[in-house]
């Protein structure tokens, strides 16, 4: 697996395109830009066969119809998402396919597993392919997602924490914003 992070847009916001050895990638989170994503796909010859969506807000989501256009490619989110309100997503979401806790996507040799962490929206989620979690805004390094949005919980985003400080391993940690980190890192903070 070879993982090429882009930050993009006003909110600087982490999009990863991860690729199997053949370069059959999965684009997580396109929040903006979508000329620089389809470029550097392009330049390293990346054939872009998914969208993975960690959640709904318009910072990870604002390139993924020109993407999914130019691709010809599904795009994957959580069906909770839908209850976002539209000034939250900038507009209704672009989405050909629903996953769920436990639902596995297969983008050429890479196998990405959905664990929903609800919390900072209703359907939230994180990625998990083999010892990498993509945490979207539920997980950063040293906090976690706002809670005060419309949709939002305090109460789901604790249970999400600890359901991902449960985790026996320790998976390198890809969040939505910032650095990079580890569940072994974070764990002290959120137990």
């Amino acid at each position: 697996m070879k993982i090429r992070t882009l930050t993009l847009g006003m909110l600087q916001t982490n999009c990863y395109l991860v690729s199997d050895e053949a370069g059959v990638t999965a684009v997580i989170d396109p929040g903006g830009e979508p000329e620089t994503i389809l470029a550097r796909a392009a330049q390293e010859q990346l054939q872009i066969a998914a969208i993975l969506l960690t959640h709904g807000h318009f910072d990870h989501v604002g390139a993924v119809r020109a993407i999914a256009e130019a691709a010809r490619c599904p795009v994957w989110m959580h069906e909770n998402e839908l209850a976002l309100p539209h000034g939250m997503t900038n507009g209704p979401l672009y989405y050909t396919d629903l996953f769920r806790e436990g639902s596995t996507v297969r983008v050429g040799r890479l196998t990405f597993t959905v664990l929903e962490t609800p919390g900072h929206t209703p359907g939230s989620v994180c990625l998990r392919c083999e010892n990498v979690l993509f945490s979207g805004d539920t997980l950063f390094a040293g906090g976690c997602g706002r809670t005060d949005f419309p949709g939002s919980s305090p109460a789901d985003m604790r249970r999400s924490l600890a359901r991902l400080a449960h985790i026996p391993e320790n998976l390198t940690v890809l969040p939505g914003h910032d650095e990079a980190t580890t569940l072994e890192r974070e764990r002290g903070w959120i137990l």
